[in-house]
Order: C-alpha cells, then sequence, then structure tokens
C-alpha cells in the first residue's frame, strides 16, 4: 500500500513538474518548432495543433512552402500536438518536455482515399504575412489573369511595378519600382541574380510567362546575401520545379497584330530523387502592322527561340542540387514600313533599326542540410552568362547608320552557411561571393575624321570595363516567436576599379496585434551603371550621346516602411497595406535631356546638387463574396534631380497612378474573368525641339516651360474557359482604343534633327485582341 502510494505521488510531481515546465516556456514566448513532410518531401499547408487537456483543440498554426512551422507553446499545460493535412492521415505527436526549444519532424503517409476533383475555397494572400520585409507574390494562378506571354506581361495585374514602353521603334519594355527604373531593382531568377548589365532594354522579353512559378516584388533593400545591387528593391522569378509542376504544359497565343506565341513546360520524374524539366519558347511576328499611320510599323518584326533546361537531385539525406542551361537567339527589325535591312544603303533609303542577339546562360544551386539539424545548412550557388548582341540604327544620311554592339561575360559564386546561436530566436547567415563582369562595348557614328587613327576611333568609340569583385557579408535574425524579427545585414566588397564598398541592411517588422503589422527598412545600395545600355531607347532619336569621363558608382540610401492590415468584409478575408519609400542618391549616372535637347547627356550628378525618388502607395484586396476578388491602389510618385543646377522631374514618371482590377471565378474555377483599370496622371516630356533648332523646353526656366503629357487611362480584360484537361481564353487589350497621338516626332522626316522616338507615354498601336489555349497533363 505504501508503495502504490509513493509511485502515485512520484507521477503526479512528474505531471506537476512538466505541466509548470510547459508553463514557464508560455509565459517566456518558447516554441515548438519543426517541419512535416510526405514520402516525397516537405509538405506545406498542413495544420500542427495543440492537444489540450480532455481532447480540446488548443493553437494551431499552418507548414510554409518548405514544410516548417513554429507553434508557440499554449498558456494551459499541454505536450501533446496534431498534426494534419487533406488526404493524410493525423498523427499525435509526444512534446519533449525537458526541452526548452523542442524540434518535431513529422512524417504524414496517405489516408488510403482516392482524392477527386478538389475546389480551392480560399486563395493565397499577396502580400505575406511572414516576411521581414514587404513582400507581395504574383502567383502562377494570377498570371493567367492576362496574356502573359513574357515578363513584361506578368505585371499587368499588379499595382507596385508599372511597365511601359521604351521607344516606339524597337519595341522594348521597361519596369519601374518606387519611380526608378529596372536597373535600380535587383532581377534575380531562382534567387540568383540574372538579366542585369547589357541584357538589361530586352530582359523583359527573355522570360515566357508559362515557364514562372511565381514572382516575389520585395520592396526597400533586401537581404546582403544578395548582393550590393537592388537600390529600389528586388524582383525574384521562381521558375516552376522539375519535381513539382505538371507533366506537360502546352500554351498557345495569337493577336490581331499577327504574332504568335508557343510555349512547353514539360517534366519527368526519372526516379525518387532525380526530376528533370524542359522549358521551350517561340514568338514570332511577322506582319507589318502601322494603326496610326505614321509610314513606321506599330511593332517591330521580331522572332525568338528560348530554351532551357533544369534538371533537379533530392538525396533525402540532406542533399539538394539543381542545375540549368539556357539558350536564347533573337531577331528584330523596326522603323518604316519599307525598310529592307538587305536592300542597298537600306538605312539610308528609310529608317529603320535592327538587332541580332545571342545569349548562353548555366546556373546551379547546390545545398547541405545537416541530418537532425534542419537549422544549419551549408550551399553553393553559382552562374555564367554570355551575352552577345549587335545592332545598327537609321541616324544621318550623310554618314549611314549608328551601330552599337555590346558582349558581357558575367560569372558569380556565393558560398553560404546558415545556423543558430543557441537556439532558433536567434539565426545568422554568412559567406564568400565573388563577381566577375566582363563588358565590351562600341557604339559609333561611323563618322571619320581627317586626323583619325585607329587609336583616336577607339578611345571615341570602344568601351572596354572588367570587374572583379570578391566580398563577404554576414547577416543576424532575431525573432521572439510573438510579435518582432529584425534583420540585420552588413556585407563588404572590394572593387578592383572603386575600391572598398561597404553594405549595411536593416530589416524590422513588428506586429501590433495579430492582424496588424508594422515594417521598417534601411540600407546602401550600389551599382556600376552602363550608361548606353541604361539609355538605348535615345538611340532610336537625333540626340547625340555625350558621356562623361571618369563615370563613378550609383550609390544610394532607401528608407522606408509599410503597415498592413488583415481585417474582414462580409465575413471575407481582406488586406489593406500602405507603404513609403525614399530613395536619396548620393551619387547617379544622370540622363539630361533638358539642358541641351540635342543631347542626351550622361554624367555623374554634380557636387552639391540632389537627386530621389519618394513614393507613396495605398492598396486594398478583399474578396467581398465568394469568387470575386478585388484590388484598388492609388500611388504617388516625386521623383527629381538636378540637371545643370536646375531640379526638375524625371521625364516619363507619372506623379499620380490608380488602379483597379476585379476577377470573378464561377465553382471549380470553371469560368474565369478580368477586368484592368489603370489610370495615369501627366508624366513630365523631354522633347526634342520641333524643328531640331528652337523650341521644346527653355532651360533655365525651371518646370514653367515643360511639356507634360495628358492624363488618360487603359481598360484591360480576359475571359478564360476551363476544361478537364484544357483552357480557352480571349482577351482584350487598351479596350478604348486609347492612343498617343503621334508617338514619333517628325515621323515624316526621321532625318531630321528633330526626328525622336523616345518619348513614349501612352499606347502605340491600340486596341489589340487575343485568344490562346493551355493544355495541361498533371
Amino acid at each position: 500500500m505504501t508503495s502504490s502510494s509513493g509511485n502515485i505521488s512520484r507521477l503526479l510531481l512528474v505531471v506537476l513538474l512538466s505541466g509548470s515546465s510547459l508553463l514557464a516556456r508560455a509565459q517566456s514566448g518558447a516554441a515548438v518548432r519543426g517541419e512535416v513532410r510526405d514520402a516525397r518531401g516537405p509538405l506545406p499547408g498542413a495544420v500542427v495543433r495543440w492537444l489540450l487537456p480532455g481532447g480540446a483543440d488548443g493553437p494551431s498554426t499552418a507548414t510554409d512552402g518548405a514544410g516548417q512551422f513554429t507553434l508557440p507553446f499554449p498558456a494551459q499545460a499541454s505536450h501533446r500536438v496534431v498534426v494534419s493535412g487533406l488526404g493524410y492521415k493525423a498523427d499525435t505527436v509526444a512534446v519533449p518536455v525537458g526541452s526548452m526549444s523542442p524540434y518535431l519532424r513529422v512524417a504524414l503517409t496517405g489516408d488510403g482515399t482516392a482524392l477527386g476533383e478538389v475546389t480551392v475555397t480560399g486563395r493565397q494572400q499577396a502580400y505575406s504575412a511572414k516576411a521581414v520585409g514587404s513582400l507581395q507574390t504574383i502567383s502562377a494562378r494570377d498570371l493567367t489573369k492576362s496574356a502573359c506571354c513574357n515578363l513584361a506581361e506578368s505585371f499587368e495585374t499588379n499595382a507596385a511595378v508599372e511597365v511601359s514602353t521604351a521607344d516606339a521603334v524597337s519595341g522594348a519594355k521597361q519596369i519601374q519600382l518606387l519611380g526608378l527604373d529596372g536597373a535600380y531593382s535587383l532581377l534575380t531568377v531562382d534567387n540568383q541574380p540574372a538579366l542585369r548589365g547589357l541584357s538589361a532594354p530586352y530582359r523583359l522579353g527573355y522570360l515566357a510567362g508559362p515557364w514562372i512559378g511565381n514572382i516575389d516584388i520585395i520592396k526597400g533593400t533586401g537581404s546582403v546575401v544578395n548582393g550590393y545591387e537592388g537600390i529600389s528593391g528586388q524582383v525574384n522569378v521562381q521558375l516552376k520545379e522539375p519535381d513539382k509542376t505538371d507533366a506537360l504544359l502546352l500554351n498557345a497565343y495569337v493577336n490581331d497584330l499577327g504574332k504568335f506565341d508557343l510555349n512547353a513546360v514539360a517534366s519527368q520524374r526519372i526516379t525518387k530523387k532525380w526530376s528533370n524539366e524542359l522549358l521551350l519558347h517561340n514568338d514570332h511576328l511577322g506582319d507589318r502592322v502601322d494603326r496610326n499611320g505614321d509610314g513606321f510599323l506599330d511593332l517591330p518584326l521580331a522572332t525568338q527561340f528560348n530554351a532551357y533546361d533544369k534538371v533537379k537531385y533530392m538525396s533525402g539525406t540532406g542533399l539538394v542540387a539543381e542545375l540549368g542551361a539556357g539558350a536564347i537567339v533573337e531577331n528584330r527589325l523596326g522603323g518604316q514600313v519599307g525598310f529592307d535591312k538587305d536592300a542597298p544603303n537600306a538605312y539610308v533609303a528609310n529608317y529603320g533599326t535592327s538587332q541580332t542577339t545571342h545569349r548562353y546562360t548555366a546556373q546551379s544551386r547546390t545545398s547541405y542540410t545537416w541530418p537532425g539539424r534542419p537549422f544549419q545548412s551549408l550551399g553553393l550557388l553559382a552562374n555564367a552568362t554570355s551575352h552577345d548582341f549587335t545592332s545598327a540604327y537609321s541616324y544621318r544620311q550623310d554618314s549611314g547608320p549608328r551601330t552599337y554592339d555590346g558582349h558581357q561575360n558575367t560569372g558569380q559564386a556565393t558560398l553560404l552557411f546558415q545556423s543558430i546561436i543557441g537556439d532558433t530566436r536567434h539565426t545568422y547567415r554568412a559567406g564568400l561571393s565573388f563577381l566577375y563582369d566582363d563588358y565590351r562595348e562600341r557604339l559609333s557614328d561611323h563618322r571619320v575624321y581627317s586626323t583619325d587613327t585607329q587609336a583616336s576611333i577607339d578611345a571615341r568609340e570602344l568601351r572596354l570595363r572588367t570587374e572583379r569583385v570578391p566580398g563577404a557579408f554576414a547577416e543576424y535574425t532575431y525573432t521572439n516567436t510573438r510579435n518582432l524579427t529584425a534583420v540585420l545585414g552588413l556585407r563588404t566588397d572590394y572593387h578592383n576599379l572603386y575600391g572598398w564598398q561597404v553594405t549595411p541592411r536593416f530589416n524590422l517588422k513588428y506586429d501590433l496585434t495579430p492582424t496588424n503589422s508594422l515594417r521598417l527598412s534601411a540600407g546602401r545600395g550600389l551599382r556600376v551603371p552602363n550608361p548606353i545600355a541604361d539609355n538605348q531607347a535615345q538611340l532610336a532619336s537625333a540626340r547625340q550621346y555625350y558621356i562623361g569621363p571618369n563615370l563613378r558608382p550609383e550609390i544610394a540610401w532607401n528608407v522606408g516602411g509599410s503597415y498592413t492590415r488583415y481585417f474582414e468584409v462580409l465575413g471575407r478575408p481582406a488586406t489593406f497595406v500602405a507603404d513609403y519609400y525614399s530613395t536619396m542618391f548620393q551619387n547617379q549616372l544622370v540622363a539630361d535631356m533638358y539642358t541641351a535637347p540635342q543631347f542626351i547627356i550622361l554624367d555623374n550628378l554634380q557636387s552639391g546638387a540632389r537627386s530621389f525618388a519618394h513614393s507613396v502607395q495605398a492598396e486594398v484586396q478583399a474578396e467581398p463574396v465568394r469568387g470575386l476578388q478585388v484590388k484598388a491602389a492609388y500611388k504617388f510618385l516625386n521623383v527629381q534631380s538636378t540637371y545643370d543646377g536646375q531640379l526638375l522631374p524625371k521625364p516619363l514618371t507619372p506623379q499620380h497612378r490608380a488602379f483597379l482590377n476585379l476577377g470573378y471565378a464561377t465553382a471549380f474555377d470553371k469560368w474565369r474573368a478580368d477586368l484592368t483599370v489603370q489610370w495615369f496622371g501627366q508624366r513630365p516630356l523631354a522633347h526634342l525641339p520641333a524643328d531640331g533648332l528652337g523650341g521644346g523646353h527653355q532651360h533655365g526656366t525651371g518646370t514653367s516651360t515643360l511639356e507634360y503629357a495628358p492624363r488618360f487611362a487603359t481598360l484591360t480584360t480576359q475571359v478564360t474557359r476551363a476544361f478537364k484537361r484544357f483552357e480557352v481564353y480571349v482577351g482584350v487589350e487598351d479596350l478604348t482604343n486609347f492612343r498617343q497621338p503621334n508617338p514619333i516626332q517628325n515621323a515624316a522626316q526621321p532625318f531630321s534633327p528633330g526626328f525622336d522616338a523616345s518619348m513614349v507615354w501612352g499606347p502605340v498601336y491600340g486596341r489589340l485582341t487575343y485568344a490562346g489555349v493551355r493544355y495541361t497533363i498533371n
């Protein structure tokens, strides 16, 4: 009897101590962390919840895209969690009592029930609630709301990024983020820097829309891991994964301009560990279309062949490796309708432009995660690029075409180690990096002077630059597991041309309440400009290039933050986000078309001068009734630079922009319809003088003599009908058929000093109707 009583006493003591330990951990903010997997790998969306005494359900959470979860201890003592997922058997797991920061590894198995067609009743939030920075995701489903033949069209239903036409001859597209050109935002593919340097003018056409799994848009300075570039933010394009995408996706598109696109995504699970994915793209426009009757093609004739292959290996014991390789061949021809580049004196008889591009890329990602220590990993990221192009632009009849040819070789490598300090509230990443950039450019108007030698010609026309940049970085993250996360990063690079460069960056996220969050960011960014490539649109004008000597790197500080509130409209989830970001340049390559309009003057920011960009945006996303999604936003931009002593607004940047997107989907997504309305305020222009000799903006008079483009709005709509294996879609861009009057100044006299095709502020070809089909095998 005494022995029995003693056993019972000891048991009660253990239970009390266990309860006290759990209560202490709940009060201290500690949490259970872990990962959930199935037979194929990490399991996103699994639900992890506390099982309270009496079988009651306690607080819960869900695993992220990597199958990871964090679940704070409940105030009521408990030592068991239930892990469940759709189509899987639920599992009850005991939480170790003695550990202050336990880590669980849970493997779920199928429940044996065959799943039929699944109805998705909720949509992924576009704005991340977990990310420390201001992160917005464009999902693969969002990409189907518009034609989305390439990356340029992937932002049509997004308010954060503006896409505009660079000029009315080449058809090149460019993006703006926080009021700054796309060159100031870091573009990454699979989280590695890509499509930079000389590829910038046409890079938005080098990634096909059907290849993309999702796009992440980060405002402000991001992680130091990705380098010192990315002054205004980062756009990461995640290509579809070989082990997760459909076995086959075919996409065909055609529009009433005569352009067609063909895309294919084919994946194969070779074994449990090996998978492969082949991405193919071809587009072609062969019709000479001149809808506005100015004698110039509304879009250039163009043909592109693009292929990319990615192989993935997952050992199942912590080693993951990916290897990708791709090639692009593209030809473009624009200008007057009668231009034929193969005709005698082609560039003098008619105005024309031509370009041929060859691009080859290779990329690898390898990571190893320590068994039993999922927070500790070692990774190696590497990529290499060869980009080569030749181009010609009619310029003057007495000298023939102006040619611009370039070649870029790039190699990048990053070695990254990640672990914790004590427990997972304190994590860090540290590593080494190396960047190699070799640029060879030649811009020539083919004028030869009597005193010229080959050396003087090369000095005038040739631009050579080789960069070698070794670097080291470290990034520390603190989270209290409840409402505060802070990230402090620092990297140091030694540039062989510009010496030591130090890049500090800071991001903070604080949850005021479970539905209200504040984010702050501050950091320094640096980029070495490419003056011609960054301003290639001006080649489609009579302007002469003046490039200042001793150009320095562009350096800027970006400071800002955002407020996010999650709430309900008619009982359904909604999100409100307001943000403000300020970019202040210490030095910038200023493209001055105001001071002497016949020139584009490319030089460093003058001593004592200012250059800045302020961006304010407010956006609401809601689903007031089932199937109806609403996105509305307003943006204010104030972007100015000092041009020869005068602070003036940057050309072609509107101060005001409003955005509305309505999307409706019936049950099972059988029918989908989308309507997007975009309104743009006035924007300043920097036209050449109308006759090439006088008129236009008078430098020295401030903004009083600036010419402004009018306000306008565009409407785009698309309807999609889904069947079992394929979808059919039809759409109309620029539904109201609004066009910019005379997008080419002096189109009738293309060889005159007043010719200018670079001041494009609105649609050139008007209403465009398109249709397409998607065929999928899961």
